[in-house]
């Protein structure tokens, strides 16, 4: 597929997927988040693809934010209808992906690009990275899950702080937070990126996939994560990952998962 705000490329398992919008510092406007379900929803079903790294195009902005004069006029009920579609389409449907999903976090990262940083699995980031949640400086809240993951990551006062002071963090800060796993150059960023996506290619897909869901099930209410995880550890016995990597063990082998 052709994109007008993203840009894919395939190599050795690895889709890296930029947000392309430039001279709009890769601001979200709909058609973006459009695309990113799209692009999402086609990577899913490519058995080619085992991971993904999410980036922005250029070294000023990962994601600058949401492109605030699309929705400046809205009604209360079209407000409501843009977070619950962006949500669904994109930054939960990213949180709840089967595949890894690494945000390379390149420059400013505000508002929607923090958010989409915080849907993805794991986040690397680079020196001049500048993260914030400024929307209370706007006259709303973040409205794409923000202020449900960044406690989750940071803890509820830093939360608090980022959401009412709609003040920028960098890279290093985040790191101590815990916002994101590791901070780098920008010469070095991607090359972070593929190595720990690397280091996830030589493990399980199966195994990964429902990693990932038995994680995710402890933020959802009325689900027991401790079940969960048990359901999923033990259907595990009866993939031909798990037959391949015990064996592989017991043999001194290294594995070869399908």
């Amino acid at each position: 597929m052709t994109y007008d705000n993203l840009k894919l490329t395939i190599d050795a398992n690895i889709a890296v997927l930029e947000i392309n919008r430039p001279k709009k510092l890769n601001a979200l406007n709909r058609a973006t988040i459009q695309e990113l379900h799209e692009a999402f929803k086609s990577l899913k079903d490519n058995d080619e693809v085992r991971a993904i790294i999410l980036t922005g195009t250029g070294e000023k902005a990962f994601v600058a934010g949401a492109d605030i004069s699309e929705f400046a006029d809205y009604s209360v009920e079209e407000g409501k209808d843009l977070a619950a579609k962006g949500q669904e389409t994109v930054f939960d449907y990213i949180a709840n992906f089967p595949k890894p999903v690494i945000a390379a976090v390149n420059g400013f990262a505000l508002g929607g690009g923090l958010e989409l940083a915080m849907s993805a699995h794991i986040r690397v980031a680079s020196d001049n990275a500048k993260m914030g949640l400024p929307e209370t400086s706007l006259g709303v809240i973040p409205g794409y899950g923000g202020t449900q993951r960044l406690p989750q990551l940071v803890g509820k006062g830093r939360a608090f702080e980022m959401i009412m002071t709609a003040g920028m963090i960098d890279a290093e800060t985040a790191k101590n937070y815990g916002l994101v796993n590791h901070a780098t150059t920008q010469d070095e960023l991607m090359e972070l990126a593929q190595k720990i996506t690397g280091k996830i290619l030589r493990n399980s897909s199966q195994a990964i996939k429902a990693a990932i869901k038995a994680v995710n099930a402890n933020d959802e209410d009325g689900v027991d994560g401790f079940k969960e995880e048990i359901n999923a550890f033990g259907e595990a016995f009866g993939t031909s990952d798990f037959k391949e990597g015990t064996q592989a063990f017991l043999n001194k082998e290294k594995p070869k998962f399908s």
